[in-house]
């Protein structure tokens, strides 16, 4: 069995009226994430970011704007998912990131890891995810589009693949 490796991106997928993308996955049924994974050996964590991006919901996130939030969570490894890891292994370090949307767009589920998609309003996002990491960025939201905004009019902005 290959074990995963226990560094991970979390990626909030949001348009610009601040509506998130969340996913139900398949193996939980009824919990509802952001796009998640694991680095692959010898991967950049941005690399992972955009490779799970693309596998869990078709989008190709160089197209958008894609940002490192520069934010890391260590956590302990739900013991649900604990066989997945090398033995001994509890914990993880999960990096964010965020990939803006100009609108709501239509997503390809890999039916294998999410069972179904919506689009919420952040305040609802943050409510429905069980992970307490993935509440803390969604709620971060509104502050990081005040100061992407806020970039764009001091012409600090630099577009797609911002990784400010």
């Amino acid at each position: 069995m290959q074990y995963k490796h226990p560094i991970s991106a979390l990626i909030v997928i949001y348009t610009s009226a601040l509506e998130v993308l969340l996913l139900e996955r398949a193996d939980h049924p009824g919990a509802w994430q952001s796009v998640t994974g694991s680095q692959d050996k010898g991967e950049a964590v941005r690399n992972t970011a955009i490779r799970e991006v693309f596998e869990e919901t078709g989008l190709n996130a160089a197209n958008y704007l894609f940002s490192d939030w520069q934010t890391k969570n260590v956590y302990e490894i739900y013991a649900l998912w604990r066989h997945r890891y090398a033995p001994g292994t509890l914990y993880n370090t999960e990096h964010v990131f965020g990939l803006e949307l100009p609108d709501r767009l239509p997503v390809q589920l890999s039916p294998r890891e999410h069972l179904n998609y919506k689009w919420v309003l952040w305040q609802e996002a943050a409510e429905l995810v069980f992970s307490p990491s993935n509440r803390a960025a969604i709620l971060q939201l509104p502050e990081r589009m005040r100061a992407n905004k806020l970039s764009a009019h001091k012409g600090n902005y630099v577009g797609r693949n911002d990784t400010h």
